[in-house]
């Protein structure tokens, strides 16, 4: 590398003895290469690749494109800073910023990679059982931070920071910050803890504790965040959903969601043709499910009305509510046609005057 830089130099002060002039050409060249290099790739090799049937390659492309493009020019650019033979400080200067702009691209590059190549093993999960889907948010959140920390580590190295003076009051610095942001330590915990453990995931329909109840949009290293049915946000500390009991509406053997219709009918009603209707009627509804099918359960003798509980099964808990609506007034119009009575709670009430004579006052407690 060396000796094809030292050949490069040589021939430049043959052809422009002013180093300004030999800076320029520099750029220039390295300008033509990377055109050069950037139309192979957008119109040769990327026309090849896009006739495959593998998309992979495509996003490869995508991905390390722009960064090789930049690279090239960014080399040309430090050939031409050498050339120029600044003072010391004004050469590290240049030098360090455009190793700082090529670390930048280089990260995001590779972040983009890992993401892709995380989505890709989480599809092979008889492979790999550990990365599926739903810790496909851990793994992610988790290489961001390296590739991060990578980064910044090769950043210091770049600028020549001395690390071990960081290092020496890294373990300072952290006990102070595990005092002063305790709760954001325990929601980074909580959320570590909520992606391996995996709860619930993206899409779920979950209810906590206190009563909120929306689909998983997003399950973050803080937070997690709710979509209410009224298209309400919720955000919830993952500290307090580590410590919560939630309820999964989504979760068990599959997604669907049991819905129960609690209807009363008067005493002396005929309970066979009540059964039958309210089966007809859950069987018309396109939403509930035919397998479970829809059953009736007879439930208790109350006050005013014999209990029954109709018991149906809809595809995905969103559903919930709109069937209920639909459930609840074919019902009542159903009733009326067949004649059926809804009872409603009644009391009699017996009023008895009060003696308003000495004499009945006393013949009254005499009587009592």
């Amino acid at each position: 590398m060396d000796f094809k830089k030292e050949q490069l130099l040589e021939m430049l002060v043959q052809i422009a003895p002013n180093r300004y002039v030999q800076a320029l050409l520099i750029i220039l060249l390295f300008l033509v290469v990377a055109k050069v290099l950037d139309v192979i790739f957008t119109r040769v090799i990327k026309g090849w690749i896009e006739k495959t049937k593998i998309k992979l390659d495509d996003q490869l492309i995508d991905i390390f494109h722009k960064p090789v493009f930049l690279s090239i020019i960014l080399f040309g650019l430090a050939l031409a800073t050498e050339r120029l033979a600044f003072n010391d400080t004004l050469f590290f200067i240049t030098l360090g910023g455009l190793k700082t702009v090529a670390v930048f691209f280089w990260t995001f590059a590779t972040a983009r990679f890992l993401k892709l190549l995380l989505n890709l093993v989480s599809r092979d999960e008889s492979r790999f059982k550990l990365v599926q889907t739903r810790t496909l948010p851990l793994f992610s959140n988790v290489l961001i931070l390296l590739v991060t920390g990578l980064s910044i580590y090769v950043l210091f190295l770049v600028w020549n920071i001395d690390l071990t003076a960081w290092i020496a009051s890294a373990g300072i610095l952290g006990l102070a910050i595990s005092f002063a942001a305790k709760d954001t330590l325990a929601n980074l915990f909580s959320g570590v803890f909520i992606m391996a453990d995996s709860p619930y995931k993206l899409g779920d329909f979950i209810v906590l504790d206190s009563g909120e109840r929306g689909a998983v949009t997003n399950i973050g290293i803080r937070s997690t965040r709710l979509l209410t049915r009224d298209d309400v946000e919720i955000t919830v500390p993952n500290s307090i959903m580590g410590n919560t009991k939630i309820i999964n509406e989504a979760g068990g053997r599959h997604e669907k969601f049991r819905i129960r219709v609690k209807v009363g009918v008067a005493y002396g009603s005929d309970i066979d043709k009540v059964h039958k209707v309210l089966l007809d009627v859950a069987k018309n509804i396109p939403n509930v499910c035919k397998n479970p099918e829809p059953r009736v359960r007879f439930r208790s003798f109350g006050e005013s009305s014999l209990d029954h509980e109709l018991l149906g099964w809809v595809t995905k808990p969103v559903l919930r509510g709109k069937i209920l609506h639909q459930l609840n007034t074919a019902v009542y119009k159903r009733f009326l046609e067949e004649g059926i009575q809804i009872p409603f709670p009644q009391r009699d009430v017996h009023v008895r005057s009060a003696p308003v004579g000495k004499a009945d006052i006393e013949s009254y407690e005499v009587e009592k």
